[in-house]
């Protein structure tokens, strides 16, 4: 397997995605393809004591980078020799499995749609992060790739969740929920209630297992397997999530420290709080499969340092194996729209 990484991307590029893609070759035993400026790559490489590329990375060079500030709509255009461009190409043509960036969020969907091209017959791809809840995780899809969306929008990502859900989590019937501010069928605005009637028309046909409406907080707590909702509502929803876990994190770190008899509780219970604290840690979360596309293309967290790229990696190789792109494609004519298939 050969999985591309754009090394320029990141708050921390490129000795992150450097680290990350030696660290990767090396422990999960996987071709990686480095793409970015080349002599900048080998010029950090001699700076941390490496004189030769280790077995199975490689670099590819592009002069350019996809800044946050770039038109996402014009990125193809105009940066044709960017790390980001010229990675997704090479998996568009066949030159790796999958795609690893830490890049902008809306200059990698442009580009992935318009490079690697969309599964035929889905309008929008979206992100679906698999994000912890109570007995496990949950898809949250759409967790911030189209912040402005239509019912049909919603019952597609409802269907490649659901897809998603049984290949990655092993689920043989998810229960898919619509984000909404009450469980009634009747709540919510107009893009709610006619998203909840093609949802629930599409579990009628058993193309999905949709349970209804569901709060936020029910979410969490186990109520579904598959949170469907715009971009907008679900990347607040995961941002206020990352913080509120970073809030208690800290709060208990502090409390701990309080006396000698919580700083004995936190050492006999280090273990274990170590691994609640890490539930929703993006540099052991790694980040999101953009789902849609005919190829694996992974979003990861543009402050990823080596940890997470290594742990977005272990995503695109599970994203390859279970073949989340090919069942997509192969079953979309069960996303069909109810009132189209009358």
């Amino acid at each position: 397997m050969k999985i591309i990484i754009d090394a320029m991307g990141g708050d921390h590029a490129p000795l992150a995605f450097l680290e990350g893609g030696f660290r990767v070759a090396r422990e999960l035993g996987v071709e990686v393809v480095l793409v970015g400026r080349v002599e900048q790559l080998l010029s950090i490489m001699k700076e941390q004591g490496v004189e030769t590329l280790p077995k199975g990375v490689e670099l590819m060079d592009a002069e350019q980078v996809v800044e946050m500030h770039d038109d996402p709509a014009n990125v193809v255009r105009t940066h044709k020799d960017s790390s980001m461009v010229k990675g997704l190409r090479l998996l568009a043509e066949g030159g790796g499995d999958a795609f690893v960036s830490a890049g902008s969020t809306g200059a990698l969907l442009s580009a992935a749609t318009l490079v690697v091209k969309r599964v035929r017959g889905i309008r929008r791809a979206a992100f679906g992060p698999a994000i912890p809840c109570q007995g496990g995780k949950l898809i949250l899809i759409d967790s911030g790739a189209n912040v402005e969306c239509s019912p049909e929008f919603l019952l597609q990502f409802g269907c490649m969740g659901s897809f998603y859900a049984r290949l990655t989590l092993g689920l043989e019937q998810p229960r898919v929920a619509l984000l909404n501010n009450g469980a009634e069928d009747s709540k919510g605005d107009p893009l709610h209630k006619e998203s909840y009637q093609l949802l629930r028309e599409a579990g009628e046909k058993g193309v999905i297992n949709f349970v209804g409406n569901i709060e936020g907080r029910e979410a969490m707590l186990g109520g579904c397997d598959v949170l469907v909702t715009d971009g907008f509502s679900g990347n607040i929803l995961l941002k206020g999530l990352e913080g509120t876990a970073l809030f208690l994190s800290g709060t208990i770190k502090d409390m701990l420290k309080h006396s000698f008899k919580t700083k004995l509780a936190g050492w006999l219970l280090r273990e274990d709080l170590r691994k609640t604290t890490s539930l929703l840690d993006y540099h052991k979360v790694g980040g999101t499969m953009l789902l849609g596309i005919t190829k694996p293309v992974i979003k990861t967290h543009g402050s990823a340092d080596a940890e997470t790229v290594v742990s977005s990696v272990k995503q695109a190789i599970a994203a390859v194996d279970a073949g989340v792109c090919q069942a997509i494609s192969e079953h979309i004519d069960q996303m069909v729209l109810p009132r189209e298939a009358k």
